[in-house]
């Protein structure tokens, strides 16, 4: 259990941020403090040097206080989109290892867990990483424990995977400080069927026909989890049929059936959406890209993309920029 005073929680803002991550973690907690009668909870909007900042919706926060001021603080919260960043990350980055030094748990909530992990404090912490920035995220930190839970905690750290993970992140901390009953009733005020905890995998659609449903049959699912596993590296059909124990023509007409695409397309497809996010969350070389999903070069890729998505990674990029906000955060964010 948490101490019982009251415990403050502080939201650092970047331009961008999902503005549903925050309403998920603040409404919970402020249900929490009506039902419990008492201000069990409280907290701040925080940004860098204290200035307003945008959401991705294009609304506007004012910050209560900026960085410099968020000491003592319980637990801090980073919200932003995967390329935001400090504007002086020398200090900004010295000031969440401060607060991590003298007892301030830190987290992150999607696309938060960027400048998070940017600025060092996630050494040796697993990291719940939003499926939408698999790819990128892996590209930019391959030595960290990224994982597809909606929540990954330890004493320290705090990491969630998109809005409903944050709802679900916020009745935990509400079950530690009043109680298993108290964090039921805020489930029902908001008509949240369930509080999902660690080891809960992410929901992530499937590149399957729309009347296929969401659940593939056996021996599609492990083939599928098989070229999940091998994107930068790609496998063959053979390969895949071997360590399943079928026959390639089995896999040809399971995917067929399932999926209405050839197994070689359906993994195509995947390392294309792969490719996609770091084209649109990363700064990195088409170069870079290519190699990461397993091309030799970059022509390769540009023709299956424009395939894809209809438009080059290039063409892709820039559209993407025209509708970036202030601070060269992409939208949307999760």
């Amino acid at each position: 259990m948490l101490t019982e005073k009251r415990i403050e929680i502080g939201f650092l803002l970047f331009d961008g941020f999902p503005m549903a991550c925050l309403t998920s973690l603040i409404e919970p907690l402020r249900a929490a403090n009506e039902i419990a009668g008492q201000g069990a909870f409280c907290w701040s909007l925080i940004t860098e040097r204290g200035q307003k900042v945008r959401s991705s919706a294009e609304v506007r926060f004012e910050a209560e206080r900026s960085l410099s001021e968020c000491q003592p603080i319980d637990i801090l919260f980073l919200l932003s989109s995967p390329t935001s960043g400090f504007a002086d990350p020398g200090y900004g980055n010295g000031v969440l290892r401060s607060l991590a030094r003298h007892g301030t748990i830190l987290g992150g909530i999607s696309g938060g867990v960027f400048p998070l992990v940017r600025s060092g404090v996630m050494t040796g912490h697993p990291v719940s990483v939003h499926w939408c920035y698999e790819a990128a995220f892996e590209a930019e930190f391959p030595e960290m424990d990224a994982r597809c839970e909606v929540i990954v905690t330890d004493a320290t750290r705090y990491t969630a995977a998109g809005a409903a993970a944050a709802f679900d992140l916020a009745l935990h901390l509400i079950e530690d400080r009043l109680g298993g009953d108290v964090a039921h009733e805020v489930a029902c005020w908001f008509q949240h069927p369930m509080m999902r905890g660690k080891g809960v995998r992410q929901q992530v659609p499937s590149t399957s026909s729309p009347d296929t449903g969401d659940r593939l049959p056996p021996l599609v699912a492990r083939c599928v989890d098989l070229f999940a596993s091998h994107i930068s590296e790609p496998i063959s059909i053979a390969d895949v049929a071997q360590q399943t124990g079928v026959t390639p023509r089995q896999i040809e007409r399971a995917f067929k059936q399932a999926t209405g695409r050839s197994p070689s397309h359906y993994y195509r497809a995947m390392r294309m959406k792969a490719a996609r996010q770091m084209v649109v969350y990363t700064k990195d070389p088409l170069a870079d890209i290519a190699l990461a999903i397993g091309y030799g070069s970059v022509a390769p890729l540009v023709t299956h993309y424009r395939s894809a998505f209809g438009l080059s990674p290039s063409e892709d990029r820039r559209r993407t920029n025209r509708f970036r906000v202030e601070g060269n955060t992409p939208l949307p964010s999760i």
